[in-house]
This record gives structure tokens, sequence and C-alpha cells, in this order.
């Protein structure tokens, strides 16, 4: 199945929350505004982006109240934290925003989609209301649309999940399990999973791990791959600031289609393994 890109035209949720007695702004970033969307590599596992608002005015900026709206989400982005933003002259800061659910419905391939934002805001003494086209200069929306629709489509034929973690000795491969349990449904398979920048398969040469499973029609028996890790690289700085080092590739096929998405260690899994981590390098407590 090839998911496709969804309709263009986006409006947003909800009007934004304006200052008491403004007028709703006619369009547009307020003069000397600019904003853009991105995300901190940190962010990815958490699902938020930022909106980096840019003050190139001569005025203090103020923002309150901001959504993101994308047809490719079941729903607008909203603040992580509902606050004011103070923007200074000439500065810019990074709004943090939680990404809804992506909306996986198959329309238009050839449709263009852009994300907007709205927001409240201040500027000097004008208050007022932006709507207006939010740049994603990094394409942060499509390929996470595409890998995120991925896993819906991979979860209609198989639930998948890392499921224990059995630590060792140092020198000796550990034991992360990886339980596949079919819906029946078929269509889909998972050829290999890949290292990553912290941890590596045993006895395996490359960065792919071989696992070859098909979901077939009417099968529903569990299966279960202990998958036998050791530590990619063994400095301290890598464990103590890991932001991804637990979030695996896996190359999959749905409906004779080849792709990727990513499955990361559910957090208390995540802890054991950086701890297992620094013991078998000799840097843990």
């Amino acid at each position: 199945m090839v998911i496709a890109a969804l309709l263009a035209g986006c409006a947003p949720a909800t009007e934004p929350p304006v200052p008491s007695g403004a007028v709703l702004a006619t369009g547009g970033y307020p003069d000397g505004v600019s904003a853009e969307l991105q995300q901190l590599r940190s962010d990815v596992a958490g699902r938020v982006a930022q909106v980096l608002v840019r003050n190139d005015s001569d005025e203090t900026l103020v923002v309150s109240g901001l959504e993101v709206s994308d047809p490719r989400f079941d729903g607008a982005a909203t603040r992580t934290s509902e606050r004011e933003t103070v923007i200074a002259p000439g500065r810019q800061v990074g709004i943090r925003v939680q990404l809804p659910p992506v909306a996986c419905d198959e329309i238009d391939a050839d449709a263009t989609v852009r994300p907007s934002v709205v927001f409240g805001y201040t500027l000097g003494g004008v208050a007022g209301a932006a709507s207006a086209p939010l740049p994603d200069p990094l394409d942060v929306i499509a390929p996470l649309h595409e890998r995120e629709c991925r896993v819906v489509l991979l979860s209609q034929a198989a639930d998948v999940a890392f499921t224990e973690f059995t630590p060792s000795t140092a020198g000796e491969p550990a034991q992360l399990t990886l339980t596949l349990t079919p819906t029946g449904a078929g269509g889909a398979g998972i050829h290999s999973i890949q290292t990553t920048n912290l941890l590596t398969f045993a006895g395996v040469a490359g960065d792919d791990y071989p696992l070859g499973i098909e979901f077939a029609e009417g099968e529903s028996a569990p299966i279960v791959v202990e998958l036998p890790l050791v530590p990619f690289r063994c400095d301290a700085h890598a464990v103590q600031e890991d932001k991804r080092g637990t979030i695996f590739d896996l190359a999959v096929q749905i409906d004779g289609e080849d792709g990727e998405i990513e499955l990361a260690a559910p957090e208390e899994l995540r802890g054991r393994i950086l701890t297992w981590v620094a013991d078998w390098c000799g840097f843990g407590s």
C-alpha cells in the first residue's frame, strides 16, 4: 500500500487567544516577525517540535497562545506549556509544541501540503493575532508522517514491541526480547533490525540483524526473537547524553512495499539497558 500525501488547505483548529481589546490581524505575521518549524534530535522520540519565532522588529514581541495545524495530523499541535513568550528585538525563541497523532487516510498524492501557525501577540503597543503558513525547511513533518503511518499499517498485521531485557557480564552479549504478535490479517513482514549509535548485535557483520519474518494470513501465535546486544561504543559521554541509543530502525514490507519504521525500547527497559552498558563498559557506579 502506498501511503499517499494528504490534501492541502489547513485551517486553524481554533482561534488563538488574543489580548483584551485586540483586533484580529487580517493576515500574515506582524511586520518584522517570522517563524519556522524545527525539531531537536532529543525531541524526536517524544514527538515534540519547536516553532522558532524570530523578532526582527524594533519592538518587544510577546507571543501568547500558539497552535500548528497540518492536514497530516489528526488535530492541532499545541504548546507544551501555557504561558507567554517574550522575544526581544533581534532575538528568536523556540516555542515547544506537542505533535498530535498522524492522520493516515489515503488521498491525492499530488496535493501540496504545508503546515500553518496561529498565535496571539502584542508587538510594542499593538495587540492582535497572526495566522500564516509555517515553513518547514528541515522537512520535519513529511518523513515523520510517512514513518508513523507505516507503523499504523504494520500494526494491522502485528503488534511489535520490545518486551524484556536480560543484562550480561562484561564481554558477553545481553538479550533484548522482541515480541511480535500477528493479528491474522497478513500482508506484512520484517526483514531486519538495524544497530543504533549505542548498541549493536553480537556475531553479525554489518549494521543489520536479519529477521526474515512474514506475517501470514490467519497466523496469531506470538513470535519471540532474542536479540544478542553488545555496546557499539564504550565512552561514558555517549551513555550520559543518550537520546536515541535505544531506538531501532526495522526494515519492513507492507503489501509488497519496502520501508522502515522506528521501534523504541519502553522507558523502563531503556533505563536498564543504559545501566547495563555502563557496567559492561566499566564506568557504572
